[in-house]
Formats: structure tokens, C-alpha cells, sequence
């Protein structure tokens, strides 16, 4: 019999008061597990201030000293910031098996927050379009501001942090409500306030059926362009010569990918310490597992379809770009990023024994963010060491800077911000439950056991 979410024999989880009152009390519990996590955590955080402050007694006049830290917010973008599409995707295609991950996918919008606080220092180490630099605006003919890439990058970061926010306040009306109806005192007021008069009217339940699909388009659609206009202008604009259409949608690709695999690791965690055993089973690490090896043979089309076009094309620029990026100083990145990405999760996420399995895809997904954190390293530090050219229509490097290596600062910095980016989530999942719980108990309504020959089989109906 194929199993789902919450059919693991607990009667308790079998009619919607107990899944209520199972979620709710796991919600409120907060053990000395989690108040440690918290503490380590705001201790490496503060490290990570200290580290930031080092780093800023170098300037912004020099961009390469600024490589790892916009890596880092290149690496934050891709993975916490593209989880929310592992509740996106799947609910628009109404898979019943994403209904625990929806929630615990949706709560990374929170640490879109925290990434856009570190996007502010970028906005000064990125050089002005008066410098004379390459870009995708025209600001001289058009009259355009020579902040023209801050501005468009800065409003677009900032769209889609609102469009999550306002997605997980509008999925989280029926818990806030449930929350309320439960709580006492300060919380109830609170928790009355957020969820805005909730009583579960028909109009309400369609009004948020509607503005969840719009919010979750809305999100798709701007993670797309802001990964566009950052890989363009502050990543593709900074090497001249390197002329690629398909970069802005190939760093969109992969951050599905990495998306996928942030969730996969969430959920082990959430599984193994959190004590959502009976929600996060075998069909949530399977179903993703598979997208995940899809995505990983997608990474591999998206990167072979640009590096075939810089190869043929053998212009003094395009080579330079591949000895920059590929083949010179940051090679070793690049073979890492290529090996964890699409080398191992294809030898490996072929096999059906390990991809239906637990351990399997967690650790597949590991190995993906770990490729992830190299090439986030691969291009945005080679990036950022390339030396200003005077001449914007130039398209040679010329010399191949050496690669540049990380420095205490950027050390403190990364573990900090990591540190950060998960503190971040564990106090998002003390205001909602990391598990939906209206979603669940709606779970309950589309799920029959019927009898079949001498067993009983689970019967699930599809919504619509």
C-alpha cells in the first residue's frame, strides 16, 4: 500500500482535533534542543558581525576583497530564497504528498529578510555606470540615474521578499486562527491581530485559495528577473568578454535545484529533531529525490548549452572566460561544483533502492549544496577580482587574475551569516508551526480506505 503523510497508524492523526492538537502542542514545545540551537547560532552570528566589521575597514574601493561576501549572497539567494518553490510548485500541480513541506518551505521567505540586509553593502561595492562600465542599461541615452543597477536590483530583491512574506501570511490565516482560538493572554491578542478576523467562511477559505495561487506566481516570476538583473549586472557586467544569454536563466535553474536539496536537509532535521516523524515519511524524501535528480541532469543542459557556445566560439574574450572561470585559478571550484551537482546525484539518484529512502536523498542533498557553495565561489569571487577596464567596449580580461583566497574576515562572515540565515528560521517556526496544520486536516477529507481482494488500499481524491 502506498503510504502518505500522516497514514502511519496513529489514530490520533487520523481525525482533524487530534491532527490539531498534535501540531499545536509540538508547536508550542520548545526544548532545550532548540534553545541551544538558538544560542550557538546568536553566538556565531555575533562572529560574524565581528567579521563584517573587518571587512569594512578594507573600503568598497576594492572590489575583490568583496568577492566572498557576495558569493555568500549569491549563495543565500539560490538556496533559502528558492525553498519557498518546493511549496509553489507542487501545490499548483495539487500533489498531496508536499502538504508537510509546504509550511516548513514557505518560512524561508522569512530569511528573505535577512538576505536583503545583507544585499545593502553590495549596493556601495558595486561600481557606479559613470565608471564607465559594461551593463544592461543605457543610462546615457536614456537619461537614466548611474545607480540604475542598484535601483532595478534593490526593488526586485525587495518585491520578492514581500511577495513571500505576503504568501506565508496569507497560507497561515486558518493556523493563526487556530493559534488564537487556543492561546491566552498577550499571545491571543497577537495572534488575533495576525489572523486578521478569521472564522473560516466560505468566502474567506475562496479569497485565500485565489491569493495564494496569485502569490505564488507573483514569487516564481520575481525569483526569475532577480536572478536576472544580479547575475547580469553584478556578475556578467564585471568580466568583459563574457557575453551569455543564458546565464540569468541558468542561475534561476539552479536555484530550484538548490532549493530542493535546502528542503530535503530541513526536513531531515525537522524529522530527526524536531519530532515530525509522523509527517515527514518516506513519500516526501522520495517524491523530492526525484526532482532533484530532474533538476541535477537540467544543471548539466543549462552549463554545457553556454560552455559549448563560449568553446565554439573561440573569440580572445570567450577564452579568457573560460580560463577565468573554468580552467584557470578557480578550476578546482569548478570541478567541485561540477562533480556535487551533476556528477553524483546522476550516478547515484539513478538507483530507485537509494532514491526511495531517507538517508539517500539527505545526503545526495548535502553533496548538492555543498557543489552549490563552490560555484557560488567559481563565479562571483572570479567575478569580483577582475580589475576595472577603462573601456567599457572592451571584451578581453587580458591578464588572468590570480585566484583570491579567503581571509579570516570572509571566514567569520560565512559562518556567521549560515548561523544567521538558520536562527533566522528556528525563531519563524517559534511564530507559525513548521507544519501546516490546516493542510493536513484538509488532507483527511480527500483520504479513503476502501477494500481491495483481501487487503485495504488507501484511496486519495484530487482537489477539483
Amino acid at each position: 500500500m502506498h503510504s502518505v503523510a500522516g497514514s502511519n497508524g496513529h489514530a490520533a492523526l487520523k481525525t482533524p482535533a487530534g491532527v490539531t492538537h498534535d501540531l499545536l502542542d509540538k508547536h508550542r514545545q520548545s526544548g532545550r534542543t532548540f534553545r541551544l540551537a538558538v544560542a550557538v547560532c546568536g553566538v556565531l552570528l555575533a562572529l560574524g558581525i565581528v567579521g563584517f566589521v573587518l571587512r569594512l575597514q578594507d573600503g568598497v574601493s576594492d572590489r575583490a576583497v568583496w568577492g566572498y561576501y557576495a558569493a555568500l549572497f549569491g549563495f543565500i539567494l539560490m538556496t533559502a530564497q528558492a525553498a519557498p518553490m518546493v511549496a509553489i510548485a507542487p501545490r499548483l500541480a495539487k500533489a498531496h504528498w508536499r502538504r508537510p513541506i509546504t509550511r516548513s518551505a514557505e518560512l524561508f521567505t522569512v530569511v528573505g529578510l535577512f538576505n536583503l540586509v545583507l544585499f545593502i553593502p553590495m549596493l556601495w561595492v558595486l561600481p557606479s555606470l559613470e565608471d564607465g562600465r559594461r551593463s544592461l542599461w543605457f543610462f546615457s541615452d536614456l537619461n537614466m540615474p548611474a545607480q540604475m543597477p542598484q535601483i532595478v536590483a534593490t526593488l526586485s530583491l525587495l518585491f520578492m521578499v514581500a511577495a513571500g512574506l505576503a504568501l506565508l501570511w496569507i497560507s497561515s490565516l486558518p493556523d493563526l486562527a487556530a493559534l488564537r482560538d487556543s492561546s491566552t493572554g498577550g499571545r491571543k491578542r497577537i495572534y488575533g491581530r495576525l489572523a486578521n478576523g478569521w472564522s473560516g467562511t466560505s468566502a474567506q477559505w475562496n479569497m485565500q485559495y485565489h491569493r495564494v495561487g496569485i502569490l505564488s506566481a507573483f514569487y516564481f516570476i520575481m525569483l526569475v528577473f532577480t536572478h536576472f538583473v544580479i547575475s547580469v549586472d553584478f556578475v556578467m557586467a564585471l568580466v568583459p568578454g563574457w557575453i551569455d544569454a543564458l546565464f540569468p536563466v541558468t542561475q534561476a535553474h539552479n536555484a530550484l535545484q538548490a532549493g530542493v536539496a535546502t528542503m530535503l536537509v530541513t526536513m531531515f532535521m525537522l524529522r530527526k529533531f524536531g519530532g515530525y516523524e509522523d509527517y515527514f515519511e518516506l513519500d516526501q524524501f522520495w517524491a523530492l529525490g526525484k526532482l532533484l535528480l530532474a533538476l541535477s541532469l537540467l544543471w548539466f543542459w543549462f552549463w554545457f548549452s553556454s560552455f559549448i557556445v563560449l568553446w565554439y566560439g573561440a573569440k580572445p574574450g570567450e577564452q579568457s572566460v573560460l580560463r577565468l572561470m573554468m580552467a584557470g585559478p578557480y578550476q578546482p571550484a569548478f570541478m567541485a561544483g561540477f562533480v556535487m551537482c551533476f556528477i553524483v546525484p546522476l550516478f547515484t539518484m539513478i538507483w530507485n533502492p537509494l532514491r526511495k529512502s531517507i538517508w539517500g536523498p539527505t545526503i545526495i542533498a548535502v553533496g548538492v549544496l555543498v557543489g552549490v557553495f563552490f560555484d557560488r565561489i567559481r563565479i562571483w569571487v572570479a567575478a569580483y577580482s577582475v580589475a576595472d577596464i577603462e573601456d567599457k567596449h572592451e571584451l578581453d580580461i587580458g591578464a588572468i587574475p590570480t585566484a583570491v583566497m579567503p581571509d579570516i574576515a570572509d571566514v567569520l562572515i560565512w559562518v556567521g551569516a549560515i548561523a544567521g540565515v538558520v536562527m533566522v528560521y528556528l525563531l519563524a517556526s517559534r511564530v507559525l508551526p513548521v507544519i501546516s496544520i490546516w493542510e493536513q486536516k484538509e488532507l483527511l477529507l480527500y483520504k479513503s480506505h476502501k477494500p481491495f481482494h483481501r487487503t485495504e488500499v488507501l484511496v486519495l481524491g484530487k482537489p477539483d
